[in-house]
């Protein structure tokens, strides 16, 4: 499966958890959450994507420096809204481009690596996954009855194994 591919399928996940939430619920601060909300996982997990592609056309990334939408974590419909503007870059770029990831610790200097579109989809994916099975531990204590796909919150290897499992029995 392709990374495109993937990553659409988690922008459905998140879009489908959208619909069937309420800004109040989307925007709760939970205790099982460190009194974080769900809305504030999803900003986060946005917020990385947006900041990759902003980053193609000057050839750098720097996640550190992200803006931080306050109102893409009280808002679904503008959390939907971004979800959508993510899902249409996506369709259209080029298949793979060199970049440079610029990476703060601290006070000191920054690190700058080589990578590539697809190292950083990946490392997107996978972010987006963490925060997602955060939203699913999230969710119960909004909805315990609440449904989600069984890949959202799961990584793909995790899947596999499970599948594996399965079939030996």
């Amino acid at each position: 499966m392709s990374l495109v591919v993937t990553s659409q399928n988690i922008f459905n996940q998140l879009s489908e958890l959208l619909t069937r939430l309420s800004d109040t619920d989307y925007s709760r601060t939970l205790p099982i959450l460190n009194g974080s909300s769900i809305g504030q996982h999803v900003r986060h997990t946005l917020e990385f994507y947006t900041c990759l592609f902003e980053g193609i056309p000057n050839g750098t990334v720097d996640y550190d420096s992200r803006r931080r939408d306050i109102f893409l974590e009280s808002n679904t419909s503008q959390a939907q809204n971004c979800l959508d503007r993510i899902s249409n870059f996506l369709k259209n770029v080029e298949d793979n481009i060199d970049l440079e990831l610029i990476q703060s610790y601290g006070e000191g200097e920054d690190t700058r690596v080589p990578t590539n579109l697809n190292r950083e989809l990946i490392y997107n994916i996978e972010h987006a996954v963490h925060h997602m099975a955060l939203i699913r531990v999230g969710l119960m204590e909004i909805d315990s009855e609440m449904e989600l796909d069984k890949g959202f919150g799961v990584a793909s290897s995790t899947l596999k194994y499970r599948k594996e499992l399965q079939l030996s029995k």
